[in-house]
């Protein structure tokens, strides 16, 4: 049986494959396809079946997700979504004019944007680790976004691209 992170990489894979032929599908649609392509009715029963069998005796700990704060939905639809390509996973909000609660993601990279008042504070650094930071970035550049043309700056740890979003927060993609 493969595991749920093989999985994962299985659904990143087709949606980037369906990418190069203009098909664009978000993450949580390509997920939903394996599942079904390895017999489940859905992600969540393929992501409760497949999670590793972890003794009650024994610590573990999964992957964490940030939760950004964010002060507008349009700004950060723009730059997340339209800019750096992020899927919406989900969007909550306990009444039509409360804030927004949303989860994004993209290639495994999990984000959580929150305009509730307590959930993050602005102004957050993050570290993400990479592969193929190079095309990354010339994507960036391709999208002509007026807030930022990022650059890889080289350190002694490895190629860093920083990115800053519209509410003072930053994405430090680093390629070691």
């Amino acid at each position: 049986m493969i595991s749920i992170e093989q999985a994962k990489q299985m659904a990143a894979k087709l949606k980037a494959s369906l990418e190069l032929r203009d098909h664009k599908i978000p993450y949580s649609i390509a997920l939903e396809i394996v599942s079904h392509q390895l017999g489940f009715r859905d992600w969540n029963t393929a992501a409760a079946t497949l999670l590793p069998q972890v003794s009650s005796s024994h610590i573990h700990f999964s992957k964490p997700i940030p939760i950004l704060r964010i002060f507008d939905v349009r700004k950060a639809q723009e730059f997340y979504l339209e800019f750096l390509s992020f899927s919406v996973e989900f969007e909550h909000r306990f009444e039509p004019h409360l804030p927004l609660y949303m989860g994004i993601a993209r290639e495994g990279l999990q984000l959580h944007l929150s305009e509730h008042h307590g959930d993050a504070s602005p102004g957050a650094t993050l570290f993400i680790p990479m592969k193929n930071i190079a095309s990354f970035r010339n994507e960036l550049h391709g999208k002509h976004y007026g807030y930022g043309r990022p650059e890889i700056v080289k350190q002694d740890w490895g190629d860093v691209m920083e990115v800053h979003d519209p509410f003072g927060n930053r994405l430090r993609f680093c390629q070691s």
